[in-house]
């Protein structure tokens, strides 16, 4: 007999969904180029805040949305490698693709901080450094790209593994929160991290997007007729 275990917590679900959005719109902007290139800059400061936002909550977010409990160690490889691992969350082959999904994510961020095209785009940073080094961030930055896509392909074919081959659903539990699993295998309910971890988290994240922004709210905004002639007159 099959229960609904609440495993993923609004936060962690709401975040999978805006990162897919993010980095979807990232790329297709980015792709296109020319008058989408101010649209691929504020997709990027959306995925930032994502992924800061995903760090902190991997510290104080509810039980299965944190680090400790599910990174890849070897014991934890090896058992799932022999059939032998059992848990709720993230299983240790789906936790290697989080933390590689997030390091290459923070990387494409961290040099599209820095990054130019040589024609109208400077990332938000590029005056702290010289022209050189952002061109070599941004030759960095474009073959991450490469590394996401087949990050997020050997994602997507998993999803699709695991809905034919092993006939378990990923996907309806990263919108609902709940998975179904035996009764002798299912915990609790994952503890909820609680509204104060949660404001504090979405507090850092959107501080760490305006600190890049230089402080301006209209950096990445589609102008607004008089706000940004009046701020550029006042320079």
């Amino acid at each position: 007999m099959k229960v609904e275990v609440h495993v993923w917590d609004w936060p962690l679900r709401l975040f999978h969904w805006l990162l897919v959005l993010a980095v979807t719109g990232a790329y297709l902007t980015g792709k296109a180029g020319g008058e989408w290139t101010d649209w691929h800059g504020r997709f990027g400061s959306l995925t930032l805040g994502l992924v800061v936002f995903r760090l902190l909550w991997g510290f104080v977010g509810n039980t299965h949305a944190r680090f400790v409990n599910f990174f890849p160690t070897l014991s934890r490889l090896l058992a799932y490698v022999r059939g032998d691992w059992q848990g709720v969350g993230h299983n240790p082959a789906g936790a290697l693709a989080v933390f590689a999904l997030l390091t290459v994510l923070a990387v494409l961020v961290g040099t599209g901080l820095f990054a130019n095209d040589d024609i109208a785009f400077e990332g938000p940073l590029f005056d702290l450094i010289d022209k050189d080094f952002s061109d070599k961030l941004s030759g960095w930055h474009i073959r991450s790209v490469n590394v996401l896509l087949f990050l997020v392909g050997a994602h997507v074919a998993a999803i699709a593994f695991y809905q034919r081959v092993k006939k378990a659903d990923l996907v309806v539990p990263m919108l609902t929160g709940k998975k179904r699993l035996p009764r002798s295998l299912a915990p609790a309910d994952a503890r909820p991290a609680g509204v104060l971890r949660l404001t504090a988290s979405l507090l850092i994240a959107a501080t760490v997007v305006w600190s890049v922004w230089g402080g301006d709210p209209l950096r990445y905004l589609p102008p607004l007729a008089g706000v940004r002639s009046a701020q550029a007159g006042g320079r």
